[in-house]
């Protein structure tokens, strides 16, 4: 029989938790930057829908916590919605002492900043979070050498030894096996270049992990890479190592630099015929990982958050009218030009992104629910 506390307690607060708090920085990059730039900010709301709890600032901004905790808004005096289109009449109906402190009437360079400042947020999100974690607790790692390559596997075909010592896979450094071992397993079908030593001469080897499907300790499947070699490890082989603070800033930066790459080629994958929708979520599945994720207790939630409001800003910057990179790219455009371009032609591209946004979250809603067996439908 469904338990709804259990639901509720297990999947839904943990995800809650996580987007309200990705949501929240995102807006407050986009509400800082536009306050540095003297623009008057009529809503700061945490959720959509009707307001449950509100109040008014000195400086005559609206904060709310709303009812549909799935986003939130910085919207600012003169737009004519949350989703930042602006009126074509406020500027004409304004009182002239607000005027210059419209956002439409701010310069080129100024929205290109606010607009940017969101997914930045969350990407400073992520790296303040990785960093901190870095630091205060290391990471355990198991020397990059291999014991053992399988006979008729891709790495045996691709020229891998017993005794090679991994340096690097797409030039991202490799500081531990368990490196070698995620590097490999994000790039299914996707050619890989690893650099390694071998017999104290450096070699590199090109070669396209086969994709495999496995089931994760949740009885999730996952789709990832896999090449036919493996590493014996003794108790003695697992070290903790705690970088210094300055060290952990490159390596942060690479982890995120690497997280974006792979998110860049996982979606290209769909372009090329290589993806796999049922890989694809949307906010059922990220609840239902949220949950899955809490059980392993507050560091691997944290961690989650920190991945998640990547790509949240990375998604955010897609040149999609209705999301901030639809806005930069209008942006971009008008610096190029000189002047704004119509608002019919915006007002059309903000009709075409909105479709495609909500095509978008029809079909992850349906993929979670359909395809990934989420247990509340069982």
């Amino acid at each position: 029989m469904f338990d709804f506390a259990y639901w509720l307690l297990s999947y839904i607060v943990p995800f809650l938790v996580v987007l309200t708090v990705i949501v929240f920085v995102h807006e407050m990059g986009h509400y800082l930057v536009a306050r540095w730039n003297g623009v008057a900010i009529h809503t700061f709301s945490v959720g959509f829908g009707r307001e449950l709890v509100g109040w008014n600032d000195r400086h005559g901004t609206r904060w709310r916590i709303s009812a549909i905790p799935l986003g939130g808004y910085v919207r600012f005096v003169g737009d004519m919605n949350p989703a930042s289109v602006p009126d074509p009449d406020a500027a004409a109906n304004v009182d002239p002492a607000l005027a210059p402190r419209l956002f439409v009437n701010k310069s080129v360079w100024q929205r290109i900043a606010i607009v940017a400042a969101g997914p930045l947020a969350n990407v400073l999100l992520t790296f303040l979070i990785l960093y901190a974690l870095l630091l205060g607790y290391g990471r355990y790692t198991i020397p990059p050498v291999i014991s053992e390559v399988v006979s008729g596997s891709v790495a045996e075909a691709a020229g891998f030894l017993p005794g090679d010592e991994i340096l690097a896979v797409d030039g991202y450094a490799v500081r531990g096996f368990e490196d070698f071992q995620r590097y490999v397993a994000t790039s299914p079908e996707r050619a890989v270049v690893v650099d390694l030593v071998r017999s104290g001469a450096q070699r590199t080897l090109t070669l396209v992990p086969e994709a495999v499907e496995i089931e994760d300790r949740f009885g999730n499947d996952q789709r990832i890479g896999r090449i036919g070699v493996s590493r014996d490890v003794e108790e003695t082989d697992v070290t903790l190592y705690r970088p210094g603070p300055v060290e952990a800033v490159g390596m942060t930066f690479e982890e995120i630099r690497f997280i974006v790459q792979r998110t860049a080629a996982f979606l290209g994958d769909f372009f090329v015929g290589r993806g796999d929708v049922e890989q694809l979520g949307g906010p059922v599945k990220v609840a239902k990982v949220s949950g899955e994720v809490a059980t392993l207790g507050f560091v691997a939630l944290i961690n989650l958050m920190a991945l998640l409001s990547l790509n949240i800003g990375i998604f955010n910057l897609l040149p999609v009218p209705m999301l901030d990179g639809g806005h930069l790219l209008y942006y971009f455009i008008e610096a190029a030009r000189g002047r704004p371009l119509s608002m019919r032609i915006q007002e059309i591209g903000f009709r075409f992104g909105f479709a495609l946004v909500l095509a978008l979250m029809v079909f992850t809603l349906f993929n979670d629910t359909v395809f990934d067996h989420f247990g509340i439908l069982r």
